[in-house]
């Protein structure tokens, strides 16, 4: 994997506002926030995208992210937010490290704003579709 801006942050090259780290984990303040208490949550293991990571990495991120939720919303005074999380750059992934973004919704704008271009499942091809994924899944 090439080097990220996060590597850096993990070797301590480039200073971070560190919310939490364990023996797999960093979470910390994004620079760039959109909204007060925006939070990135980062496996120290480096890969690019989700499907690379580890299932010890993810178990990590999983057992932290719901304490570091509440936290977020605690300190930002919301009791609404987003984890949003992106893989590739057509996904509108901007660093290449797997990250998690923590961003409160407050009630007086900021935050994250998307636009959810909705289709409809195909009734005929879902049961096709359910079973290759599934049939992924299980390593088949």
């Amino acid at each position: 994997m090439a080097e990220t801006i996060f590597s850096k942050i993990l070797r301590g090259e480039i200073p971070c506002h560190e919310v939490y780290q364990d023996e797999h984990v960093l979470a910390f303040l994004d620079i760039g926030p959109l909204s007060k208490g925006h939070v990135l949550v980062i496996p120290k293991e480096e890969v690019a995208t989700l499907a690379e990571l580890s299932d010890e990495a993810s178990a990590a991120i999983g057992r932290v992210l719901p304490r570091l939720c509440r936290a977020v919303m605690k300190v930002s005074g919301t009791d609404q937010y987003n984890v949003l999380q992106n893989n590739g750059p057509r996904a509108h992934q901007a660093v290449f490290h797997v990250h998690f973004h923590i961003i409160p919704k407050p009630l007086e704008g900021g935050g994250l704003g998307i636009d959810w271009p909705a289709g409809q499942l195909d009734a005929e091809e879902a049961p096709a579709l359910a079973e290759a994924i599934r049939a992924a899944a299980n390593g088949s």
